[in-house]
């Protein structure tokens, strides 16, 4: 089975407590719907530094920075995308992008 990187963009936690616990809820129940196939179930991500061709430095992710990341197998990339439209990051407004991995000999 393949490998994909669920790379989250956007989105966000409420502030209300009961908000919070509902969202976490959501992301529980996701989770253990994919059940196995859950490689990583990754981590929200903090500040980023772009790093550019010809070395310079800058602060952000450009323009749609990764706020956070999930690693999953897959039977397909559809299998792949039908896991992340149940995604609940997309119900805060964020998006996914969906990108097979390739194991490097």
């Amino acid at each position: 089975m393949a490998k994909y990187l669920l790379a989250y963009h956007g989105g966000g936690m409420p502030e209300d407590p009961a908000e919070v616990a509902a969202v976490m809820e959501r992301w529980v129940a996701w989770y253990t719907s994919l059940g196995a196939a859950v490689v990583d179930p990754g981590n929200p991500i903090g500040g980023a530094m772009t790093v550019a061709p010809d070395g310079s430095v800058s602060a952000g992710g450009g323009v749609n920075p990764v706020s956070g990341y999930t690693l999953i197998e897959a039977e397909s990339m559809d299998a792949a995308v039908a896991a992340a439209q149940r995604n609940p990051l997309l119900g805060a407004g964020g998006s996914i992008e969906v990108a097979e991995t390739f194991e490097m000999a």
